[in-house]
């Protein structure tokens, strides 16, 4: 047996590959779907009106983008691993606001929700541009949405039945347990945050309207940016005016929660959409997957409240679509922006969330003074059918 051992000896430290990401992903998604159903809820149950939701997710959404553009400058030169844990710790203050059912409470955590979630996103993705190379980014990210099923399965459905059965906490409690978990694993991950491409792995402060229009100013990016916007649109929509719907036609409230969690078991879909976009393109799995999702979302706005059991089957059959829109969809941006510019552009680029959040809202709030809540899902089904157009016109055919 040799006596001298040399540094070959040993396996050189290795990069964070798909399932290291699909790991967090999937822990965080369980996190926010404990939430998802139960916010628009809770919402309603102490406002009283769909329309009144709408305009508090509205002021919410609006001041969340404005935050989420200072996110950068905020943190300072703090390292991604804290920033990913204070993204985690605003979640779990989320959780706690929301449990003390009052309109302050749930303002303040539906804020702090949407945050933590912002900078868990923002930072993620810096973790996965510079450990996933572009050419494996149609292989990864069906896979990190694909592991991320269980999680949206169980966590909606479950939230529900624990705030009926147990009221505000039931749900708040098992959200604040699971935060911690994902952070002990986070931190048992360890992952580098000493990559070439972001010195030291910092956060760095900048000027969020010089990057707002350094972005505005790619056609690429632009155009991701509407892709990711359109697909969140439809989730937005379908987990707060989904459930609304069931319980305005008379249906009880776990039915909202097994429909939500019903649609997530079809994440897995995802997988097979990156399978497909390998051998006939990005181009193509977009477009089918907008068309499919905008007419479903026209059918499930006609039959509304008069026939919610039909309602259910037409969001259950977007969601498929929407699925593979998940799998692929962040792609076009992943391969347009810049080496150099990944920091900055990734929190333009995932202001798509806060604005999804916000112009549905704002639009909605109006038109829910005159029209039932069906409605939403017609005028949705119109912005799905304008992005899958954009996808086709300008999306290039090699991607």
């Amino acid at each position: 047996m040799p006596t001298d051992v040399t540094t070959s000896d040993f396996p050189l430290p290795r990069r964070a590959g798909a399932y290291t990401f699909a790991s967090l992903f999937a822990v965080e998604s369980f996190v926010r779907s404990l939430n998802s159903t139960v916010i628009s809820l809770q919402a309603y149950d102490i406002l009283g009106a769909a329309q009144k939701v709408s305009v508090l997710s509205t002021v919410v959404s609006l001041s969340v983008l404005s935050a989420t553009l200072l996110l950068p400058f905020l943190l300072g030169r703090m390292r991604r691993r804290w920033a990913y844990t204070l993204g985690v710790t605003m979640m779990m203050a989320a959780s706690l606001a929301l449990a003390s059912h009052v309109l302050a409470g749930q303002a303040l955590g539906m804020l702090l929700r949407n945050l933590g979630a912002a900078v868990l996103n923002i930072t993620l993705q810096l973790y996965i541009m510079e450990n996933i190379k572009r050419t494996d980014l149609a292989r990864s990210e069906p896979i990190r949405l694909s592991l991320s099923t269980a999680s949206w399965t169980i966590g909606p459905a479950l939230g529900v039945s624990l705030y009926v059965s147990y009221g505000p906490w039931g749900p708040q409690l098992l959200a604040v347990a699971a935060a911690a978990a994902l952070l002990v694993l986070f931190w048992w991950l360890r992952l580098s945050d000493n990559a070439g491409a972001l010195p030291a792995g910092n956060l760095e402060g900048f000027n969020p309207l010089v990057n707002v229009r350094r972005f505005l100013a790619q056609p690429r990016l632009r155009l991701a940016w509407l892709i990711a916007f359109g697909r969140s649109c439809f989730w937005t929509t379908f987990f707060i005016y989904g459930p609304l719907l069931l319980v305005e036609a008379g249906l009880d409230k776990r039915v909202g929660g097994y429909m939500i969690s019903g649609s997530q078991v079809l994440l897995f879909t995802a997988w097979f959409a990156g399978r497909f976009a390998r051998s006939h393109g990005v181009r193509a799995v977009l477009v089918v997957a907008f068309t499919v999702c905008a007419v479903a979302s026209l059918a499930a706005g006609l039959a509304g409240t008069a026939s919610p059991y039909v309602a259910i089957i037409c969001l259950l059959a977007g969601s498929v679509s929407a699925s593979a829109i998940d799998g692929v969809g962040g792609i076009p941006f992943l391969r347009s922006v810049r080496h150099h510019e990944r920091q900055k552009m990734a929190a333009v680029y995932r202001t798509y969330i806060d604005c999804s959040e916000l112009i549905p809202a704002f639009v909605f709030a109006i038109a829910l003074l005159w029209l039932p809540i069906g409605a939403v899902f017609i005028i949705l089904s119109g912005g799905l059918a304008a992005v899958g157009w954009f996808a086709w016109r300008y999306l290039p055919r090699s991607l």
